[in-house]
């Protein structure tokens, strides 16, 4: 029987709109692109998530995939505000989750950066029952190690918890351990998927 409801946060609770985000500081479609692959294809973006590397550590790490544009990078990723924006429904339905019995919890790559300067995003955490994030404990999704962290944390067993993401790599590595899975696509779908299996909201 699920007893927990674990969530994801930026794809489910928050929108991950970096195009966007890219876009209003001025920057066109190729530049994104350029950023966008500098960036999120290194491997200094998942470091900097689990806490490895510090900000110009990263931001050296970007400028190394493509050197031309280090000025362009070193803008883009200077404040962070606006990069994560929490969705309408998020308060909304942790509560709902909340009040039907259900305990709730996050479990998200999330660097320190983004989590102070995208604090608006995380507006849902007092309203939850606790959670993980990558930065502050050093490990990122898919790694079984992150679920298995919160589930040691939080005295959960996989077989009570549904566990809410938008990128299949992460929900299948939480099914893998027990976990019952689901992956997000919309609200209102979310919300079909739920009563489907018997959660009451």
């Amino acid at each position: 029987m699920i007893k927990n409801i674990v969530f994801d946060i930026g794809g489910v609770l928050a929108d991950y709109r970096i195009k966007e985000f890219l876009a209003e500081k001025g920057f066109d479609g190729p530049m994104i692109k350029r950023i966008l692959k500098a960036s999120l294809m290194s491997p200094y973006w998942g470091r900097f998530e689990r806490g490895e590397v510090t900000e110009e550590e990263t931001l050296k790490g970007f400028a190394e995939a493509d050197p031309d544009i280090e000025k362009e990078l070193r803008a883009a990723y200077a404040d962070l505000s606006g990069m994560l924006v929490m969705k309408e429904f998020a308060i909304d339905l942790v509560k709902s989750l909340k009040d039907s019995g259900y305990a709730v919890f996050y479990l998200s790559n999330y660097s320190r950066k983004a989590y102070d300067e995208c604090a608006e995003s995380l507006a849902f955490m007092p309203f939850m029952d606790g959670g993980v994030v990558s930065f502050k404990v050093g490990l990122t999704k898919p790694d079984p190690a992150m679920f298995q962290k919160l589930l040691s944390i939080y005295d959960l067993k996989p077989e009570e918890c549904l566990f809410i993401d938008d990128t299949p790599e992460n929900v299948e590595a939480a099914t893998d351990l027990g976990f019952q899975g689901h992956i997000f696509q919309s609200y209102e779908q979310l919300i079909r998927s739920l009563q489907e299996a018997g959660i009451k909201l």
